[in-house]
């Protein structure tokens, strides 16, 4: 593994890489930091670089100018320039999708593949999609935070986890500054790379129905809906997920030479959790 804390304008960020081959960026929702990709690193290191990073103001980075979300892609197109990565693929879950749609705008000669996940941030909300996400944040306003992101069967032991996690943050959903540019959907289309979008089908903070409508406007993309998980399916569903990113990987032809990580490949957890 390679870190660093690169300082960028008005913030630091801290960055981890694992593996070898062409380069994956995952990037975290609002309750996350690097810490949080635990049960992605093993399966998608082994025939790509992994690339992990705090946005500023959560785990160890600082946001000394207080932009929050107005430098989030800027921070991004600072930290693979820094680490010479001239083309890469995007996993933004919520938070960070927003930021991995948002570069994907930018430097869209950049991204060999996008995979948004239970998110909608960055895209502009049409009539009726704003209809279903004014229901959802109408009933979630109230929520504590575990409550708003893993469904209700998550086991407790991870809800622990997850909240240990979100304590080395400095911002939260309530003091997070800036705001992402919201575009319409239809103009992700078309840019020469497959996009993903993947919904827990028990997210409440954004419910399928909207990720459907969403998804139908975006020309080459497609929708995996997971079982049993709520708004953070990486965790709930840590093999669906990743054998869906290994998918999209090789739609793109964006994989190194160690070999997939499927769960029908030996040194890897089975389908049924056979060892």
């Amino acid at each position: 593994m390679d870190s660093g804390v690169l300082a960028t304008a008005g913030a630091e960020i801290y960055w981890q890489a694992h593996g070898e081959g062409p380069a994956v960026v995952l990037a975290h929702g609002i309750g996350g930091n690097h810490a949080i990709w635990y049960a992605q690193i093993d399966a998608l290191a082994r025939s790509n670089r992994v690339i992990l990073f705090d946005h500023r103001g959560f785990g160890l980075s600082r946001d000394f100018d207080a932009r929050g979300r107005d430098a989030f892609v800027d921070d991004l197109v600072a930290l693979l320039d820094h680490l010479g990565e001239a083309k890469v693929a995007l996993v933004g879950q919520s938070m960070g999708a927003g930021t991995c749609i948002g570069f994907a705008h930018r430097a869209s000669e950049r991204v060999a593949a996008l995979a948004i996940c239970d998110s909608l941030h960055g895209i502009a909300e049409a009539d009726e999609v704003k209809a279903i996400m004014d229901g959802a944040r109408a009933k979630t306003a109230a929520m504590g935070q575990i409550e708003r992101v893993l469904g209700t069967t998550a086991p407790r032991e991870l809800a622990a986890l997850y909240a240990q996690i979100a304590s080395f943050n400095t911002a939260d959903r309530h003091s997070l500054t800036g705001r992402f540019d919201a575009r319409p959907a239809a103009d992700l289309g078309g840019k020469g790379f497959p996009i993903l979008f993947l919904c827990g089908i028990d997210d409440r903070l954004f419910p399928v129905e909207a990720i459907r409508l969403v998804q139908a406007e975006v020309a080459g993309s497609f929708l995996v809906e997971v079982n049993d998980a709520g708004h953070s399916a990486f965790l709930e569903q840590p093999v669906q997920f990743n054998d869906t990113i290994l998918s999209l990987l090789q739609m793109a032809g964006h994989v190194g030479k160690g070999g997939a990580a499927h769960s029908n490949t030996a040194g890897y957890e089975r389908v049924g959790g056979e060892a």
